[in-house]
């Protein structure tokens, strides 16, 4: 029985760790999105988005986190707007000059893959 366990246990962290990745690398423009993403923000907001990235410290205002719920409720219009454009007396320079509108879209989609819910209606797992 314990083996039988230990083989689901393993098939299930393994059915985990490609599902987290398959949202990514199973489209082209996902796998661009994130590339372009940790080429031209990951410095200021961070691998995870919190607006935490190396640079961040050296920034006033700092730079935002993306998977705030002020941010994740904005609209896709309005992000693309900001990638754009930028944010005026801010560090986020707008960047339309340097990616066409279909890489700030990519770049949009992968960071809405950054965003994870959580269901607050359900009781906290009791700690051991």
């Amino acid at each position: 029985m314990n083996r039988l366990l230990w083989i689901c246990v393993l098939i299930l962290l393994g059915f985990t760790a490609s599902y987290e990745t398959r949202d990514v690398e199973a489209q082209p423009e996902g796998k661009q999105g994130r590339d372009l993403y940790r080429i031209h923000c990951l410095e200021c907001h961070g691998a995870e988005g919190r607006g935490d990235g190396p640079r961040a410290a050296l920034l006033a205002p700092r730079p935002g986190n993306l998977v705030s719920a002020a941010t994740s409720t904005k609209t896709d219009e309005e992000l693309l707007e900001i990638l754009a454009n930028g944010v005026p007396r801010t560090a986020m320079h707008g960047w339309s000059d340097q990616l066409s509108e279909e890489q700030r879209r990519n770049v949009l989609a992968y960071v809405r893959t950054l965003v994870h819910f959580h269901d607050l209606s359900s009781p906290p797992s009791p700690g051991p």
